[in-house]
């Protein structure tokens, strides 16, 4: 008695855990895996800018180019109007789209800028730093405004 009692509490349990999961394939499931990826890129940029890992310019460079690929991505993935779930995203994000936009395009410059910035030669971290830094800057700027902590 005691097992199946066990038994079906873990399964209750388990079935409320699987409800909480983003469809991969949703709007939202689609940007919160690019959001992803470039949080990765960047934190590999940066830790080799502040000595977390080597320098390597050639994969700098590389990581740069995928990162001004991945920041066209993510904003085709906000519908116009809100959505259901647990979204990290504001109301405002759908509210406000004008000044939503205006930051999608500054983060797709401020990654343009990154790669041309990567594309020096010699390339040395003093070179792309305040790029790099634009580009957090923009990324904290969006999320100061339109995410939910």
């Amino acid at each position: 008695m005691k097992r199946n009692l066990m038994a079906a509490a873990l399964l209750g349990t388990l079935a409320l855990v699987g409800c909480d999961r983003v469809d991969p394939d949703s709007p939202q499931g689609k940007r919160s895996a690019i959001f992803k990826e470039m949080l990765k890129v960047s934190e590999d940029l940066g830790g080799m800018l502040r000595g977390r890992l080597a320098f390597d310019a050639g994969r700098f460079a590389e990581g740069a180019v995928e990162l001004e690929s991945l920041s066209r991505q993510p904003w085709q993935y906000f519908p116009h109007e809100g959505e259901d779930g647990s979204s990290s995203a504001r109301d405002d994000v759908w509210a406000r789209q004008e000044r939503f936009q205006e930051l999608a395009q500054q983060m797709e410059a401020a990654t343009a800028a990154l790669v041309a910035a990567s594309g020096q030669t010699p390339l040395t971290p003093a070179q792309v730093g305040p790029a790099l830094q634009q580009v957090e800057d923009g990324c904290e700027a969006c999320h100061r405004e339109f995410r939910v902590y």
